[in-house]
């Protein structure tokens, strides 16, 4: 007899004892039942709607609150399929992680092309050179991106790894530890991400083989022909800036970074000292350069060149010279070195010309002290020690001997 007062206290429903259903559905069952709502155990229920649709639910408490989750229809799962889906999020979610999150996060993972994008970005932040980032995209684009630039960064696997970079491994051994590199930096990133649980790129290596790589040095100029190098330099007509940034460069053994980008508020005139600024430096560190008497000349001549721009050595205007004019006029003239040789020429002179010490010649030319120990207690930069063994290195190539 139905309640004559609708406002009465209905009696509390009652949770059900007895043992939990387990795999209480048949696929009889599951293709016929009528309308409703069927618990078949552990947290999966079909639900049937009145159109006949039908579809699997799973209501789950994740990090203390219920959800339900959709499954799909039983059209596409079969009750097999959804019992081992439910089991996967149940085990999930009892150890503290989040079905709904990983859903969400593989509905939302990048392509491989998207993802490289997102570490440059993240990366080129602390870099000094805008060119390393578009050379470090551009190896991506030529050699992964064919292959791998659509795939999402959860999908790329080391047999994909492997098709890109066995063509190159040995052919282009230097261009393939690269290529290795960056891919291994963006798939890192979507580990980092969640995207993916582990990187293929550390089951290459024992796949490709060794490349057997000789280690070649950057070509350099023994010490006792560098004079003669600035002099045959010296006789570019094409160029004044060039030649003399070159010298420059040899009388400090400096970076060609770091000389090319000089600007004149670094220069202090009085007390003969380049103070080159942390951001250009390798080591991240502000270095003092003492100036000998023939860097302050060149300094000199390059004002009366242009002085109206920041750059000492410049190009016209505010434009300083490009990175590939000492290396174009080095080429020019025949002197078989590049400008980052020059810095082992100044370290071979020093080693085999002077007394001066191994610490006072590793500060001349800004080399990080790899000893935490030693690098904690040494505070100085030897600069007065320095100014004699820069000088002794102008006088050395200034000497009339060795203009043979």
């Amino acid at each position: 007899m139905r309640n004559p007062n609708p406002y009465a206290i209905r009696p509390r429903r009652r949770k059900p004892k007895g043992r939990h259903p387990d795999k209480a559905l048949s696929a009889q069952f599951v293709r016929a039942a009528p309308p409703g709502r069927y618990c078949d155990g552990n947290t999966l229920y079909l639900f049937v709607q009145r159109s006949g649709a039908r579809s699997w639910v799973q209501r789950l408490v994740i990090r203390g609150r219920r959800h339900d989750l959709g499954l799909g229809s039983v059209a596409l799962v079969s009750l097999s399929e959804a019992r081992v889906k439910a089991r996967a999020n149940r085990k999930l979610a009892r150890e503290g992680g989040d079905p709904l999150a990983e859903r969400r996060r593989a509905r939302n993972v990048p392509s491989f092309a998207d993802a490289a994008a997102r570490v440059l970005g993240q990366k080129q932040a602390g870099w000094r050179s805008e060119k390393h980032a578009s050379d470090w995209m551009a190896s991506l684009h030529r050699y992964a991106f064919p292959r791998i630039g659509k795939v999402a960064v959860s999908e790329v696997t080391s047999a994909d790894l492997l098709e890109i970079l066995s063509p190159i491994w040995y052919t282009k051994a230097a261009t393939a530890r690269v290529v290795l590199q960056r891919v291994r930096a963006v798939l890192d990133w979507a580990v980092a991400m969640e995207f993916r649980d582990a990187n293929p790129c550390d089951q290459l290596k024992p796949v490709l083989g060794s490349q057997n790589r000789v280690i070649r040095h950057m070509r350099a100029l023994p010490h006792r022909e560098v004079a003669a190098a600035i002099r045959e330099v010296g006789r570019s007509r094409r160029s004044v800036a060039g030649p003399l940034a070159f010298e420059f460069l040899v009388l400090t053994a400096a970076r060609w970074g770091e000389v090319r980008w000089a600007e004149w508020e670094e220069m202090d005139h009085d007390a003969r000292v380049w103070t080159v600024p942390a951001a250009r430096m390798k080591s991240k560190r502000e270095h003092r350069v003492p100036l000998c008497p023939r860097a302050m000349e060149i300094l000199d001549r390059a004002r009366t060149i242009d002085c109206d721009g920041p750059f000492v050595f410049t190009r016209g205007g505010a434009k300083p010279l490009s990175e590939k004019t000492l290396r174009r006029l080095l080429k020019k003239h025949e002197v078989p070195a590049v400008p980052h040789g020059f810095r082992s020429s100044f370290r071979d002179w020093a080693a085999e010309k002077t007394d001066h010490p191994r610490e006072v010649v590793e500060a001349a030319l800004a080399h990080v002290v790899h000893n935490r120990v030693e690098a904690a207690y040494r505070r100085t930069d030897l600069f007065e020690r320095r100014r004699h063994l820069m000088n002794d290195w102008a006088a050395y190539l200034a000497d009339d001997r060795n203009r043979g």
